[in-house]
């Protein structure tokens, strides 16, 4: 008879495989990840692919150019501050800006459910068409599929992006040294929460707008001024909070950041308080996040400052020189916090 000593307590199926796909598979936190690297990763492995950036960076003869591609599902499709259009064109264009490029062209693929309103759909083209012009690029092919009534959700949006790539920093996590600073372009947690809003049916003492917008311009503005970005990266899904683990835990770096230091609404701030969520693993549409030496950080902060979308752009935290991944935060009331991916999701459909 086996004794206790031989006996290892073990799960039959652990808690980060699941058979069928959640919610939380989309949402930028573990789950997500975890799909990434289990299905995708493996199944199509190559070192472009493996080096896991918003953009992949491609060399055609003497030329650099970036490509992405992104989906939108966002529910519902009209929210303030944007639109699945508005969000299909901008949330492309800042993938290739994260890397550096500057914005060209685009692709977008709809898949329509059939008993769509066809004005619906002029509207979110008119939104694609307004976003392109602002954000210097142009939608040059397509495609239109049509599902079933009942199984299209309205419409979803796939789209692609091409940009180029003008200049020799190499802006990725590998990049990062001890002592980089940490730069926010600003506020935090307007996008979930306005979309949240109309979703639910909720009503604030203020009305929480979308902060959905191109960052090209800037991105450019900092490399035309000599900023050695080291690192760059827009906080959709999963927010800032899983942005910063994401990039600690592939750069193998300690991230030190303060909680008085990250703008985010009074109002914004309220409503996370009633539904009983975390702002920094909110996502935003017009956000970003980028790491600098510490000698250019203010200057730096005063290009960012100088665009709207860009005002509220601050310092909120270092590089440490421990090689741990982790990232932990100063909270308002003086103690540390360590920041980490969440497995569940806060809100879905979010982009």
């Amino acid at each position: 008879m086996p004794s206790l000593d031989d006996f290892t307590p073990a799960c039959p199926l652990p808690i980060s495989d699941y058979p069928m796909i959640l919610l939380a598979h989309g949402g930028g936190g573990k789950l997500m990840h975890q799909l990434i690297e289990s299905v995708f990763v493996s199944s199509f492995d190559n070192p472009t692919l493996n080096a896991k950036l918003d953009s992949a960076f491609l060399q055609l003869n003497t030329n650099k150019i970036a490509f992405t591609t992104d989906s939108y599902v966002v529910h519902p499709l009209f929210f303030p501050g944007g639109d699945i259009g508005t969000l299909a064109v901008n949330g492309t264009v800042n993938d290739l800006a994260m890397g550096g490029a500057r914005p060209l062209y685009l692709s977008a693929g709809f898949i329509l459910e059939e008993g769509f309103h066809t004005e619906t759909l002029w509207q979110i083209a008119q939104s694609m068409k307004n976003a392109a012009i602002d954000a210097g690029v142009q939608l040059v092919t397509g495609d239109t599929k049509v599902v079933d009534k009942g199984k299209g959700d309205g419409v979803y949006i796939n789209t692609a992006g091409i940009g180029v790539i003008e200049h020799d920093l190499i802006i990725s996590p590998d990049s990062i040294k001890a002592g980089d600073v940490i730069l926010l372009s600003g506020d935090i947690g307007r996008h979930g929460i306005a979309v949240m809003a109309v979703r639910e049916g909720l009503a604030f003492e203020s009305d929480i707008e979308s902060d959905c917008a191109p960052l090209g311009d800037v991105v450019m503005d900092l490399i035309k001024n000599g900023i050695q970005i080291h690192c760059m990266r827009d906080l959709t899904r999963g927010g800032l909070g899983c942005t910063l683990v994401e990039i600690a835990e592939s750069a193998r770096i300690n991230i030190h950041i303060s909680e008085t230091e990250i703008p985010i609404r009074e109002d914004v701030q309220g409503a996370c308080e009633i539904l009983g969520l975390d702002p920094i693993y909110i996502a935003n549409e017009g956000r970003f996040m980028c790491i600098v030496p510490s000698d250019q950080a203010k200057k730096a902060i005063k290009i960012m400052q100088s665009h709207l979308v860009g005002e509220g752009a601050s310092i909120i935290g270092r590089v440490d020189d421990k090689m741990e991944g982790i990232v932990l935060m100063s909270t308002f009331i003086g103690t540390s916090r360590i920041i980490d991916m969440p497995s569940g999701e806060q809100l879905p459909r979010i982009c």
